[in-house]
Formats: C-alpha cells, sequence, structure tokens
C-alpha cells in the first residue's frame, strides 16, 4: 500500500493509478520463468488521477488482450493483496515453503492464516473494510494455483536477494503501533525473515 505513493512522490499523482496483479503462479529461477497461472492486473483511479486516465489504461488492456479488472474501490482492492503478500510471501520465505505446503493443514498455513488475519485487524483500524471473506477468497487463490510454485519472497531466499519485508510485516508491525495492536506473527515472521537475510552476508 506504500508503492504508488513513493512512486507520486516522485513523478506525481495525475497519470498514476492504483493497482494490483493476482492470481499469477510465475517462478523464474535459473534464468526461466515458468507459470501456469497468467493472473489478472486490478486498477482505478487514486484521489488525484487525472480524469480519463482509467479509461485509456482500461482501452489499452482490452485491445492487447491482457486481463483485468477496473475497481470501484482500488484502496481496498491494495489491501486485500497486501494481506495476501504479508500471509503467502513472508510464509514461504520463512519455511522454504510453496503455495501448496501454505495451503495445506499444519504449522505453513497456521502462519499464512495468521499473519493476513492480523493485517485485516490492522486495515479495519486504518479505516478499509476488510472481512473475512476477503481472506477467504486470498487463501483459496493460492489453493487454486499451481502447488508447487512459490511466490517471490520464497525465490528471493533461494537467490539470495533482499526482499519486500520492510513493505510486508514492516509495514503491518508499525501500523499496529500507531493503533496499539498485537501483531505476534507478523513480528515473528520480520525477525526471522531479517535473520535469513543476515545469514547471507
Amino acid at each position: 500500500v506504500r508503492s504508488e505513493q513513493l512512486i507520486a512522490e516522485r513523478y506525481g499523482w495525475n497519470r498514476l493509478v492504483l493497482a494490483i496483479a493476482q492470481g499469477m503462479d510465475a517462478v523464474f529461477l535459473s534464468h526461466e520463468l515458468t507459470y501456469t497461472h497468467p493472473g489478472e492486473i486490478r486498477f482505478g483511479a487514486a484521489d488525484k488521477t487525472d480524469p480519463g486516465v482509467v479509461e485509456d489504461i482500461d482501452d489499452l488492456f482490452t485491445r492487447g488482450g491482457v486481463a483485468h479488472v477496473v475497481e470501484a474501490d482500488p484502496v481496498r482492492r491494495m489491501w486485500v493483496k497486501l494481506m495476501m503478500n504479508v500471509g503467502i510471501n513472508q510464509t514461504c520465505m520463512v519455511y522454504g515453503g510453496t503455495y501448496g505446503s501454505a495451503s495445506e493443514p499444519g504449522e505453513q498455513n497456521r502462519c499464512f492464516i495468521a499473519a493476513m488475519r492480523e493485517t485485516l485487524s490492522v486495515a479495519r483500524a486504518e479505516g478499509i473494510d476488510l472481512t473475512e471473506a476477503d481472506l477467504t477468497e486470498m487463501a483459496e487463490v493460492i489453493a487454486g494455483i499451481d502447488p508447487a510454485g512459490m511466490p517471490s519472497m520464497a525465490q528471493d531466499r533461494i537467490n539470495r536477494k533482499p526482499t519486500e519485508v520492510e513493505e510486508f510485516a514492516g509495514t503491518i508491525v508499525r501500523l499496529a503501533e500507531k493503533h496499539r495492536i498485537l501483531v505476534p506473527q507478523n513480528r515473528w515472521l520480520y525477525q526471522r525473515i531479517k535473520e535469513i537475510e543476515a545469514s547471507w552476508a
């Protein structure tokens, strides 16, 4: 939920939309890209996006055959995606897991769901109306893609690349502190990911 703000600080909001991509299971390892689900782009206007920009992008994607959805409330959709990323990306990174292992009953699934549920609580404190139905939808999205695939942070662990932990657990922990909400799962994930990254030095 911070990326567009950072981009807008440099380039301005007028031609910028709020967007996420979801439902893809692309894996890029050893210079090879594989996937079974291409996913879709969901986007919509920010408060200061110029009139017509969303329509122009919609037209471009339609003509190009790019799967997409224009969102009436893109901020809420971004929080739904953040909730999923906080759960699946960090869980698979810490456990060296896959979409399949995080979806099966067990410790990885417990971690995945707990991290999402903490994000839901923080979102509601921020005035975003996330629900258990959104959480269930994201768990079902993950369960429906290639079980052998893995999210980007799990790939980062294999490739020993810096992760997005500051954007995920870091964001949730900072906002939780503001609202005096307990987020032990995200605090643990943050610490564990930082330890793993430090071990590569």
